[in-house]
């Protein structure tokens, strides 16, 4: 029996091992086993989990049989590689198609046919988008009857039907559950360039940060401003301490949730703007950003447009993204 076969043998007979655990059953060096895992990982026989030196591998879930024979055309092929993203219960990444026949295979459903269900909803929503930016004006005007800002684009939709999170808000909430700087720094990579065309479309030359509700030891929008290191002005908004902290997104009620954007977010800024962008995670209600942009005209400290920024936000009008 190859050593690879062993591998996956001893893996079916005890869930999950380590290496050095590898190491001893077959008596052979830790380059060897490292060498063998690397292949069975590269082929998707296995899978990882956790950080050195506490690393331990799993059988992947069964894949659907005959995948490597699905005839998938290029189009599919490609639009999957660049957009499909998922984060697997164990904490494991899977990216593009590879990743999608993982997921496929976790809930035996068949490739080809779940690929072509998966295209027709990328191209779904990607209609939606102009020059690579969803225009979410309309979710304000149909929450609010006073509208403070002039536009609000989001880079993605948070979820879509079936697949559930897309690739941004599966970064968005992971990377805000775990703390996890990398996850961060990948998003700002993601909407930096976008930033920067709706920066310089409209003319903008004051940038908010919307400031958590949540108290975390990393920072979210702080880990974005020190990343995306923009050649803008930072307009200063903070948040008020309060005796308890009531965060955004445990208020179902959009009355709440303008309350307490209106009651808890100070801006103390005294400078001159044309423009200014506002700069936030998702958007469920856009109770926060439209209480902000209120905030800066009453206070005529912004001549201009005020232009609303997102990472994800929901497909429907008003609409509780709980989860970040």
């Amino acid at each position: 029996m190859k050593t690879s076969e062993k591998i996956l043998e001893f893996l079916k007979a005890n869930s999950q091992t380590s290496t050095g655990t590898l190491v001893e059953y077959l008596g052979i060096t830790d380059r060897a086993v490292r060498k063998q895992l690397k292949s069975l990982l590269d082929n998707g026989q296995v899978t990882k989990a956790g950080r050195p030196p506490r690393v331990y591998y799993s059988l992947a879930p069964q894949r659907i049989e005959k995948i490597a024979n699905e005839k998938i055309d290029q189009h599919t092929y490609s639009l999957i590689e660049k957009e499909f993203y998922y984060i697997s219960a164990r904490g494991s990444i899977h990216e593009g198609y590879k990743g999608f026949t993982y997921w496929c295979g976790e809930r035996k459903m068949d490739v080809q046919k779940t690929a072509k269900r998966y295209i027709e909803i990328i191209h779904k929503y990607h209609a939606y988008r102009r020059n690579g930016l969803i225009d979410g004006t309309y979710k304000l005007k149909a929450s609010f009857d006073e509208v403070a800002l002039d536009k609000v684009f989001y880079v993605d939709f948070y979820s879509v039907e079936i697949f559930g999170k897309t690739k941004l808000g599966q970064l968005l909430l992971f990377a805000k559950q775990s703390q996890n700087r990398k996850l961060i720094n990948e998003i700002a990579d993601i909407i930096k360039p976008a930033i920067l065309k709706v920066i310089e479309k409209y003319h903008i030359d004051g940038v908010v940060f919307i400031p958590p509700t949540v108290r975390r030891q990393l920072q979210l929008m702080r880990v974005l401003q020190s990343r995306l290191n923009l050649d803008v002005r930072i307009v200063s908004v903070n948040k008020i301490q309060t005796p308890i902290t009531v965060p955004q997104k445990t208020l179902t009620k959009i009355e709440d949730r303008i309350i307490n954007a209106h009651e808890t977010m100070s801006l103390d800024d005294t400078g001159n703007y044309q423009n200014t962008l506002l700069i936030d995670d998702a958007l469920g209600s856009g109770a926060t950003l439209n209480e902000v942009a209120k905030k800066i005209r009453q206070k005529m400290i912004c001549k201009g447009k005020i232009i609303g920024f997102v990472i994800t936000g929901s497909f429907k009008g008003f609409e509780v993204i709980s989860e970040v």
